[in-house]
């Protein structure tokens, strides 16, 4: 697989960005299960730009785990079996806070994240450090399975009703995370509709969320590994998305009336 490893601004050299991500307490996140072919190219790519690289072995069945023992400074959380992107996730932001970060890049380890776009986030986040920075990918370009498509506006769609922000690319997994911010709220889920509950939930503890173009690399279909499975986690995404809005209904649409009559007799 060919990776890009053109650099995002050449008036900036790597060594720039790496000593920013430290001095901002910035990671980068890499959650996996099986793709050994892909994974150590990702790695070493990141490495150029960022210093604290943290790999999230989620039960992998291959050469991973012997592969990741090989690996200098990168640090790694294994365990069995496979439990999900969303709990790899959510173990990933754990292990990281331990580890003293305040921040984290995801990057998936298929190689559809280029490095090179990793100085974006870092920009971006010198702005805005009460933020998910969500990677935006353009998902009219070649290759692009059509089952990701619409799962993306389908998850966009119901975003936007549970939360009023409008993103065009809600599935896309290279996001930075203010984990430090994300450490007290509890989440359910443990797949791929985990990438939607922390944004809902997220943007009720009033942490904004925002896009920034990137890059993207899609290989064929022959070539592609994807986890994802179209029927059963499009109706994890659809209960998920159920749930909040029965809670929006018989809660948080109650509690602001509540509070907005309570404040109104409160001023007279």
């Amino acid at each position: 697989m060919k990776i890009n490893t053109t650099d995002h601004n050449s008036n900036k050299d790597k060594t720039y960005y790496k000593k920013r991500a430290v001095a901002l307490k910035c990671c980068v996140l890499i959650p996996t299960y099986n793709n050994e072919k892909t994974l150590l190219a990702v790695i070493k790519n990141a490495q150029e730009y960022v210093q604290d690289i943290i790999v999230i072995n989620d039960g992998s069945t291959d050469r991973t785990s012997e592969m990741l023992s090989t690996c200098k400074g990168v640090l790694v959380c294994e365990y069995t079996p496979n439990k999900g992107k969303g709990m790899a996730l959510r173990k990933g932001f754990e292990y990281a806070y331990q580890q003293g970060f305040h921040y984290a890049i995801t990057m998936d380890s298929d190689g559809q994240h280029y490095a090179k776009d990793i100085p974006i986030f870092i920009e971006k986040l010198e702005e805005e450090k009460n933020a998910i920075i969500m990677g935006r990918r353009n998902m009219s370009q070649e290759n692009v399975p059509s089952k990701s498509s619409f799962g993306n506006r389908f998850s966009s769609f119901w975003v936007y009703v549970q939360t009023g922000v409008k993103l065009e690319d809600t599935q896309t997994g290279y996001r930075l995370y203010p984990i430090q911010k994300l450490a007290s709220i509890h989440f359910l889920t443990r797949k791929y509709e985990f990438e939607i509950e922390v944004l809902i939930r997220a943007n009720r503890r009033d942490i904004d969320i925002i896009s920034i173009d990137v890059d993207v690399y899609y290989p064929p279909p022959e070539e592609r590994v994807t986890h994802f499975r179209p029927f059963i986690d499009v109706t994890r995404i659809v209960l998920l998305n159920i749930y909040f809005i029965l809670g929006t209904l018989l809660y948080y649409i109650p509690r602001r009336i509540y509070r907005n009559l309570k404040k109104k007799t409160y001023n007279n």
